[in-house]
């Protein structure tokens, strides 16, 4: 049965228990808003620890905008179901109060890999990012963390946050997951139009067939997206397009 927790100091108290039964824990962060990307990071962690973790909190702190915070897809009750349908053993459910009892004064920066890519497009929101990731890894005390390579510039830097800090958890990164059509799965796409949702798997189709990141960026645009970057970096090429509202971020490797 799915144990539902709203505070640390509930989680922590359970946490206690497990460990002192010997139990290894996995934390699956997340906002919500699940998919079948987010059941694969769910089932790896079951097949790896005795106890998994799941968070569903929305990040304020990661928005450029606060009209993007108020439209992410809050859908509490789905979110159960497939946290239930992947055996996840209990799930933390925290406010906004409860993560920032001492409102933002305190954050987790980076100044070097953040700065480039969606970092120069989105001031700040790795600066969220980083700051959340660390104190839901602090509250949850896991063994494992489980996080998607979509968010590839992110999977880097939490990594390499959790090495400058000395974490015990370890971080692990698992394989995109995609429809049929190549399109990555993301909790944005559902509010692509139907016909947005036609055109959005040209985006990972380009950004393997093009020679380089300029010919992919001349093509993205030629095709009908506005293109915030193409970029070749550490052997994967990484783009961020928008449709209409929707902004929209891939990898893939080189």
């Amino acid at each position: 049965m799915l144990a539902t927790f709203h505070t640390v100091a509930e989680w922590r108290e359970q946490r206690a228990a497990h460990r002192a039964a010997g139990r290894s824990i996995g934390v699956v962060p997340t906002m919500g808003a699940l998919h079948a990307g987010h059941r694969s990071l769910l089932e790896t962690a079951r097949r790896e620890c005795d106890l998994v973790l799941a968070t569903v909190f929305v990040n304020p702190t990661q928005f450029n905008e606060s009209q993007d915070f108020e439209k992410y897809p809050r859908t509490l009750e789905a979110d159960r179901q497939i946290l239930a349908g992947a055996a996840v053993d209990a799930v933390l459910f925290p406010t906004v109060a409860e993560i920032y009892p001492s409102g933002t004064h305190y954050t987790v920066q980076e100044d070097a890999l953040s700065a480039d890519r969606c970092g120069a497009h989105r001031p700040g929101h790795f600066t969220g990012v980083l700051t959340v990731v660390m104190k839901l890894l602090q509250i949850a005390g896991a063994d494992r963390a489980y996080f998607g390579e979509k968010d590839y510039q992110q999977l880097q830097l939490i990594r390499g946050m959790a090495q400058a800090f000395f974490l015990e958890t370890k971080i692990v990164g698992c394989p995109t997951v995609r429809e049929a059509n190549g399109l990555a799965l993301s909790s944005r796409n559902v509010r692509l139009s139907p016909a947005e949702r036609a055109l959005a798997p040209r985006f990972p189709t380009i950004l393997r067939s093009a020679a380089d990141s300029t010919l992919a960026q001349e093509q993205l645009r030629a095709a009908g997206f506005e293109v915030d970057y193409v970029v070749d970096h550490d052997g994967r090429r990484s783009g961020a397009v928008r449709l209409g509202s929707t902004r929209l971020i891939d990898n893939v490797s080189r």
